[in-house]
C-alpha cells in the first residue's frame, strides 16, 4: 500500500525484523512510543527514554530506526494499519446474509452510508483510546517551519481501497457505474472523481473531528452526528 496511494512513503527500516524474537522487540519498541507519547509531548521525546520503556538496549532501537522520527512515522503507520484491520473486521461482521440486499440496515449491511459510519466510528475508538493515537494519529508530527506530510492522501486511498466492494454496489452514476463496458475514458474518469472525493471527505472530516475533540475531549456528540450527515450527503453525490 505505502508507496502506491499518492501520499509520502513511510523511509524503510534500517533492517528488517526476521526472527520472532525480533519482531515482538520492534513491536515493544513502538508500543513504548506510543505510550509516552501519551505522557509526554513529541519533542521531549527521545529514543533512550523509548528504549528504557520498552526494556531494550538503546541499540535494539537504533538497529530499526536512525531517529525518533523514523520511529514516530512507524507508528503512524503501523496505526493506519490497526484503523484498516478494524474496520474490515466491523465490516466482515455486518456482511448481508442470503435474505438481506447490499443496503438492507446495520444487521444486514448497509451499502457504502453504514460503511462511512464504521469509518468515523473507528477512527474516534482509535482516537479515545489507541496508546499515543491523539498526538500522532496516521502521521508525524512537524514543527510549522517544516514540510508537512500527506498522511491523509494515505488514509483516503486506504479507505477506498478498503471499501471498494460496498462502492461497487452504489447505483447508476455510482462507483459501480463508469458508463459501460470497455470505456476507459469513463472508467478513469469515475476513477479519479472517486479519489478527489474520498480524499475531500477524508480532509473535511478530518478538521471537523479534530474540532469536536477541541470541544469535548471525548468528541462533541453533536459535532460527530452532524460529521457523519456531511459525509453522507456529500458522498451521495458520486456513489448513488
Amino acid at each position: 500500500m505505502i508507496g502506491q496511494d499518492g501520499g509520502v512513503p513511510i523511509p524503510p527500516l534500517r533492517r528488517q525484523p526476521v526472527q520472532r524474537r525480533s519482531t515482538e522487540r520492534l513491536g515493544r519498541i513502538l508500543d513504548a512510543c506510543a505510550e509516552l507519547l501519551d505522557e509526554i509531548s513529541y519533542e521531549e521525546l527521545s529514543t533512550r527514554a523509548v528504549a528504557e520503556r520498552a526494556n531494550v538496549p538503546i541499540g535494539s532501537v537504533y538497529r530499526f530506526f536512525s531517529n525518533k522520527r523514523a520511529m514516530a512515522e512507524a507508528l503512524a503507520h503501523r496505526n493506519l494499519d490497526e484503523y484498516a484491520a478494524r474496520i474490515t473486521r466491523r465490516l466482515a461482521a455486518s456482511e448481508p446474509g442470503p435474505d438481506n440486499g447490499p443496503d438492507s440496515g446495520p444487521d444486514g449491511g448497509g451499502g457504502w452510508r453504514e460503511a462511512m459510519d464504521v469509518v468515523v466510528d473507528e477512527y474516534l475508538a482509535m482516537k479515545r483510546g489507541a496508546p499515543g493515537f491523539a498526538l500522532i494519529e496516521f502521521g508525524n508530527p512537524v514543527p510549522a517551519t517544516a514540510q508537512p506530510q500527506q498522511p491523509n492522501h494515505l488514509v483516503a486511498d486506504r479507505l477506498r481501497m478498503l471499501l471498494a466492494d460496498r462502492l461497487a454496489s452504489g447505483g447508476p452514476g455510482g462507483a459501480g457505474d463508469s458508463g459501460g463496458a470497455g470505456d476507459t475514458a469513463g472508467d478513469e474518469a469515475a476513477e479519479e472523481r472517486l479519489r478527489v472525493a474520498f480524499l475531500l471527505a477524508v480532509e473535511t472530516a478530518d478538521a471537523l473531528l479534530r474540532l469536536a475533540f477541541r470541544v469535548d475531549p471525548e468528541g462533541d456528540p453533536a459535532i460527530v452526528a452532524e460529521t457523519k450527515e456531511l459525509l453522507r450527503a456529500y458522498l451521495a453525490r458520486v456513489l448513488d
